[in-house]
């Protein structure tokens, strides 16, 4: 019997139940220290939001749950300084983004899914509305589909007797700083999809909107091929990281 009180004395003082605070003391120690700074953010979302925030912090929201178990503002923050802005991060190559520390494919395939959601909403917008009337939403949505192109593209609206669009399509990509246009396809295409008149657009990868001497010809050859068959060019838009800029409000066309 002495042998047993002695063992049941030895573990009744080896083992003392924690008082009920200390356990929740250490429960918030364990815990890390970015979850209050998510729930505050996502406050102030909701009450202010989107233009409460900065645009680091908008990609923070984004982050948190594409990496759940990892404190994301210096990531968030990482991408910001490597790339600019909000869409510019959005806008970059997948393997552009996995550059930056923290961003795997996983997460970089993600950040993409999330670009091109927002040029489909974009493009929702303008589609088979009055783009004339509708014309900031026309530019939002052509910023967000080319601005950050690393090539050139040249896409063409192709649009309906009331100046709705019927189509949107990129008809060639080239170089970073040039892409061959050939009229007789663009008034072609615009022939086969029954349209009346076309805006043209392209982007400029070096960022400054600002019309060459060669997108200047070039509108001005499909102009006078457009217009003996009854095709009006509405004006050709150029896309820059920068801005944007209308041949038609520089009076180049």
């Amino acid at each position: 019997m002495g042998k047993v009180e002695d063992e049941r004395a030895f573990f009744s003082e080896a083992w003392i139940e924690p008082p009920q605070k200390s356990r929740k003391k250490t429960a918030e120690a364990e815990k890390p220290h970015y979850h209050g700074h998510r729930d505050r953010l996502r406050e102030r979302f909701l009450t202010g939001g989107p233009d409460a925030l900065p645009d680091y912090e908008l990609l923070e929201l984004l982050l948190f749950r594409l990496i759940p178990r990892v404190d994301t503002k210096p990531i968030a923050k990482a991408l910001i300084a490597r790339f600019g802005s909000l869409a510019e991060v959005l806008g970059a190559p997948a393997s552009l983004l996995e550059e930056v520390k923290g961003i795997g494919p996983a997460v970089a395939t993600d950040l993409k899914v999330i670009a091109a959601t927002a040029q489909r909403m974009a493009r929702g917008e303008v589609r088979g509305r009055e783009v004339l009337s509708n014309w900031t939403q026309l530019l939002d949505y052509c910023r967000s589909a080319m601005a950050f192109e690393s090539r050139e593209q040249f896409r063409i609206l192709f649009l309906d007797k009331k100046n709705g669009l019927i189509a949107d399509e990129v008809q060639q990509t080239g170089t970073v700083d040039h892409t061959p246009v050939y009229p007789r396809e663009v008034v072609k295409r615009a022939l086969e999809l029954s349209a009346s008149a076309i805006i043209l657009v392209h982007n400029h990868p070096s960022g400054d909107p600002t019309p060459s001497r060669a997108d200047i010809e070039m509108t001005k050859q499909i102009i006078d091929t457009a217009k003996p068959l009854g095709i009006a060019v509405h004006d050709h838009i150029i896309i820059g990281r920068k801005g944007n800029a209308s041949m038609k409000g520089l009076l180049l066309i």
